[in-house]
């Protein structure tokens, strides 16, 4: 796949018959025979591995798990839920609100909201923990299920083990009747996320240019929220699929090849952004004013040129993320801190180190001044402000920053043929920088090659960014070679 330089396109116990993975499954990557579990939380089929009994199971598991981290509290614990769009929402929402009710937990349903929306009010309401029920970026037949905890950072790995371990061993810690959690339920959670980022910009500034705006929300869970604060920002807009049916009018998630409707509607409509969000819109991918898509690395290259053009700061990226970061944040003498790919390192980085701006190169941007969450809103407010500010275009900005060549791809492979080919990469690419916090990234100085497990699929990825295109080939013909001979 040839890309324009920079540009990226598309980041208690189970029952015996519910065989789980962290990672790899073999088979059909589409329909993956195993539940994924991770820190990115639980995804499956909806009715075929996941069902009624196993979003129960797990709800009561992360109950279990909250209440003995709060062991000694006199008070009674409440978790904050919301779902995106998809049809088996309801059915998934439900299983875990019984689940979190029987261990003793309260919860209170914010309804069809964005995934960062739950992370905004689960610290607004003091919750003990969050659950968002989704599978982001994944087709209709898959569900999931994200778990948060009080602090609005997804669990790190040590506690996501332990939910996984009370799930698997049916380790629960039910109540009797009277003790059992209550729901309830807010219709606040826009209006509160929307304040929240209207904080961190200028909504004057942005009001004064009077943008015009495609966004696709996909039928997913942003189109709402998202068309309210674009209102907010006095932009005219043109909405896309923004209806939350949760029946995706294209493949959802935000890569050049799902986007040329977007593309088409910028150019004849003569718009000067054009937005896509993934389903439950933690992610967002620009179009310019030329209808040319960008891609989602640009979301986060954007965001940091207007924070580090303001002051010098900490900033975080996963290591699948474009050096462009690094290019940003040197200008102003700042610091990039890498992680393993994953919305909690990264998160957990950046609050550890107050860092000012962090992200993933899948176009998910995190502000912590609104949230240790990725966040659509923030990432649409944080491009319009840096347009307004600078009175130039996105396809301007794009050129001052610059970029590389970058091909993502991704491949089946079980267990032991994704470790024969990474153990072969590291012979093969002796001269490179090693880092093996996740997978393993090679590090050259024309560029870098990632070889990972994913988190949320099961499927291998392999990114490699290098200064043009006759540079990547060199390295994906390598890494081409190695797959044949490690899946033969």
């Amino acid at each position: 796949m040839r890309l324009t330089p920079g540009f990226v396109p598309g980041a208690g116990g189970g029952s015996a018959h519910v065989p789980v993975s962290l990672s790899l499954c073999d088979g059909d990557e589409s329909v993956p025979d195993e539940l994924i579990i991770s820190v990115s939380g639980l995804r499956g089929i909806v009715g075929e591995n996941l069902t009624a009994q196993v979003a129960t199971e797990y709800g009561c598991a992360f109950g279990s798990f909250l209440r003995a981290e709060n062991v000694g509290s006199t008070e009674r614990l409440t978790v904050c839920i919301g779902q995106d769009s998809r049809p088996s929402g309801a059915m998934v929402k439900a299983g875990v609100t019984a689940g979190l009710c029987s261990a003793g937990v309260d919860v209170i349903d914010i309804g069809l909201v964005p995934t960062p929306t739950v992370g905004v009010m689960l610290r607004h309401l003091g919750c003990a923990g969050g659950v968002v029920i989704t599978a982001s970026h994944n087709p209709i037949p898959y569900n999931g299920i994200k778990l948060l905890l009080g602090n609005g950072v997804a669990p790190p790995a040590d506690c996501a083990a332990r939910i996984k371990g009370r799930f698997l061993d049916k380790d629960f810690d039910t109540v009797d009747s009277v003790s059992c959690g209550s729901v309830a339920g807010t219709s606040e959670a826009d209006a509160i996320h929307i304040a929240r980022v209207l904080g961190i910009v200028e909504q004057e500034l942005i009001a004064g240019k009077c943008f015009k705006v495609v966004l696709d929300s996909v039928n997913g869970a942003g189109g709402p929220i998202t068309k309210r604060l674009l209102a907010e920002f006095g932009c005219d807009v043109l909405a896309m699929n923004d209806e939350p049916t949760g029946i995706f009018a294209h493949t959802p998630e935000p890569t050049v090849d799902n986007l040329t409707g977007l593309c088409e509607a910028v150019k004849s409509s003569g718009a000067q952004i054009g937005l896509a969000q993934d389903p439950d819109a933690d992610r967002l991918a620009i179009v310019d004013e030329h209808g040319t898509y960008i891609g989602e690395e640009y979301t986060l290259a954007l965001a940091a040129k207007l924070i580090f053009g303001k002051h010098k700061g900490k900033a975080a990226a996963n290591l699948s993320t474009s050096r462009m970061i690094d290019d940003i944040a040197g200008k102003s003498g700042s610091e990039v801190i890498r992680t393993p790919v994953g919305e909690a390192h990264v998160a957990g980085a950046m609050v550890a180190n107050d860092c000012v701006i962090g992200g993933e190169g899948n176009g998910g941007i995190i502000d912590l001044r609104v949230g240790p969450v990725r966040d659509s809103l923030v990432g649409i407010s944080l491009v319009l402000q840096l347009m307004a500010e600078t009175g130039r275009s996105v396809s301007d900005l794009v050129a001052e920053i610059g970029g590389y060549y970058m091909h993502k791809e991704k491949f089946s492979a079980d267990r032991e043929q994704a470790g024969r080919i990474v153990e072969m990469a590291k012979e093969a690419f002796p001269e490179a920088k090693i880092d093996t916090r996740d997978g393993c990234r090679f590090d050259f100085e024309d560029g870098w090659l990632h070889l990972r497990s994913s988190n949320t699929e099961p499927v291998m990825r392999c990114i490699v960014e290098a200064k043009d295109e006759v540079t990547a080939g060199k390295y994906l013909q390598c890494v081409q070679e190695i797959r044949s001979k490690a899946l033969a």
